[in-house]
C-alpha cells in the first residue's frame, strides 16, 4: 500500500459507524409499555384519592358500629388499590431497567468499536509516519502530491482526536447509565418492599373486621359501651400519667437536643393528615387531656395504614396495654431512640412489626395503625421525647391502684416531651 492509500483507508476507518442490531422498534416498545403502567398509575391514585375522602366522610360521622366497619370496607378497597399502583410501579421499573440495561449493552459495544478502530488507526499511523516529512517530498511523485499526504494527515490526526474525545463521552455515558440502573433496581426493591406491607395492611383490615363484629356481636348497643369504656378509661389514665409525670423532675439542656427545624425528623406515614395538634390547644381546653395540654400530636390513619420510622435508631420498647383488662392507655406501642437525642412514640396501633433492641432506618415499617387503646377510631398518636429523661415503666412500680400496674409504658417530666411539628 502506497503512503498515501495507506492515509486514506486510516481516515476511512475513523468514520465508519459501528453496525449494530436494530433496537429502534424494540426500545419504542418498551418506552409505549412504561407509558402505559404510568397512565394506569394514575389512574389508580385517583380511585385512591376517591377512597380517601369516603374515609374522611365516615370519619367525621358520629361513631357507630355501622360507620366503622363501613370505614374498614372502604379501606380494604383503598388497599387492594394501593396494590394495584405498587404492581403497577414495579412492572414500570422492570421495563425501566429492562432499557437501560439494553442501552448499556449498546454503549458496550460501541466502546469496543470504538477501541478497534482507534488500534487499527494506529497501526497504520505507525507504519506510515515511519517516514519523515523530509522523506515524504523527496518521495512523493510531485509537490502537489507531497502537500497532499500532510494535509490527509492532520485530517487523520485531527479525526483521531474526535473518535478519542467520543470514547470518552461513551465511557462517562456508560458510567451514568450503570448509576441510574442501579438506582432503579434500589427503587424497585422499595416498591417491592411497600408491597409487602400493603398486602399485610389488607390481611389487617380483614382481621380487625371480624374482630370488631365478633367483640361486639355485630350489636350497636355494644359498641357504644365499648366506646364509653374507653372514653372513661383515657380521662382516668390520663390523670393517672399526669399525676406521674408532674412528680419527676428534668433540667433541659439544649445542647443535648437538636435545634427545631424541619426535617430533623420525617412524617411517619406518606398521607399526612392532622387531627390534634401539639400541647394547649382548643380541644385540651375544652376539657381533652384533663385539660393538661397533648403530649403528642395525632395523624388520622384508616386501619392497616403502614407506619414508619421517622428517623434511623434502635427500638427500645414495644408494648400492648389493652391485653390488662380496663388499662386502654396507649393500646400497641413503638419507642424508638435516636442516635440525635430524640425519641419517638407511635401508639394505638393495630400491629407492630418490629421488636425490642432491633436497628430500623428512616422510613422503614415499624408497624400499621389502629385504634388500640383509649382510641375511638383509627388513628396514629405520635410523640417525641428527650431521650435522656424517658422510661420505660411498669406503671404498678408508682400506683399499686390502677387498672394498668402491670402495664409498662414510656414515661418522662412533662418539661421532656417535645412539639413533633418543631422537627418535622
Amino acid at each position: 500500500m502506497t503512503r498515501i492509500a495507506a492515509l486514506v483507508f486510516a481516515v476511512a476507518l475513523l468514520f465508519v459507524a459501528p453496525v449494530f442490531a436494530d433496537d429502534d422498534e424494540a426500545a419504542k416498545q418498551l418506552q409505549a409499555q412504561i407509558s402505559d403502567h404510568q397512565q394506569k398509575i394514575k389512574d389508580l391514585e385517583q380511585e385512591i384519592a376517591t377512597y380517601e375522602k369516603q374515609l374522611t366522610d365516615v370519619g367525621n360521622e358520629k361513631r357507630t358500629l355501622q360507620s366503622a366497619v363501613q370505614e374498614l370496607d372502604i379501606s380494604r378497597k383503598k388497599v387492594g388499590v394501593s396494590i394495584q399502583v405498587e404492581e403497577q410501579k414495579i412492572d414500570a421499573l422492570e421495563e425501566q431497567i429492562a432499557q437501560l440495561d439494553g442501552n448499556i449493552a449498546t454503549k458496550e459495544q460501541t466502546i469496543a468499536s470504538l477501541k478497534r478502530s482507534l488500534g487499527n488507526l494506529l497501526a497504520n499511523m505507525d507504519a506510515i509516519e515511519g517516514q519523515t516529512l523530509i522523506e515524504a517530498f523527496l518521495n512523493a511523485d510531485s509537490l502537489e502530491t507531497a502537500w497532499d499526504e500532510i494535509g490527509t494527515v492532520e485530517q487523520v490526526n485531527a479525526a483521531m482526536q474526535d473518535r478519542v474525545g467520543s470514547l470518552r463521552t461513551e465511557r462517562d455515558s456508560l458510567t451514568q447509565t450503570r448509576k441510574a440502573s442501579d438506582e432503579k433496581r434500589v427503587e424497585r426493591v422499595g416498591h417491592q418492599n411497600a408491597l409487602v406491607a400493603q398486602k399485610r395492611s389488607l390481611d389487617i383490615t380483614k382481621k380487625e373486621k371480624n374482630t370488631l363484629l365478633s367483640s361486639t356481636n355485630a350489636k350497636e348497643s355494644s359498641y357504644q359501651k365499648l366506646l364509653e369504656d374507653k372514653r372513661a378509661a383515657k380521662i382516668a389514665f390520663e390523670s393517672q400519667l399526669q399525676e406521674l409525670e408532674s412528680e419527676l423532675e428534668y433540667t433541659l439542656d439544649p445542647t443535648r437536643i437538636p435545634a427545631a427545624g424541619k426535617g430533623v425528623l420525617r412524617w411517619p406515614l406518606d398521607n399526612v393528615l392532622l387531627t390534634q395538634k401539639f400541647g394547649d390547644t382548643d380541644f385540651a381546653r375544652s376539657g381533652a387531656y384533663n385539660g393538661n395540654g397533648h403530649n403528642g400530636i395525632d395523624f388520622r390513619a384508616s386501619v392497616g395504614t403502614p407506619l414508619k420510622a421517622a428517623l434511623s435508631g434502635i427500638v427500645i420498647g414495644t408494648g400492648n396495654t389493652d391485653i390488662y383488662r380496663g388499662c386502654y392507655s396507649y393500646g400497641k406501642w413503638v419507642m424508638i431512640k435516636h442516635a440525635n437525642g430524640l425519641s419517638t412514640l407511635y401508639a394505638h396501633l393495630s400491629e407492630i412489626s418490629v421488636q425490642k433492641n432491633q436497628n430500623v432506618a428512616t422510613g422503614e415499617v415499624i408497624g400499621y395503625s389502629g385504634s388500640t387503646g383509649y382510641a375511638t377510631g383509627p388513628h396514629l398518636h405520635f410523640g417525641v421525647y428527650i431521650s435522656e429523661a424517658v422510661q420505660l415503666m411498669r406503671l404498678g412500680e408508682w400506683k399499686t391502684k390502677t387498672s394498668c400496674a402491670n402495664a409498662i409504658i414510656p414515661v418522662a417530666p412533662l418539661n421532656a416531651y417535645l412539639d413533633p411539628l418543631e422537627y418535622l
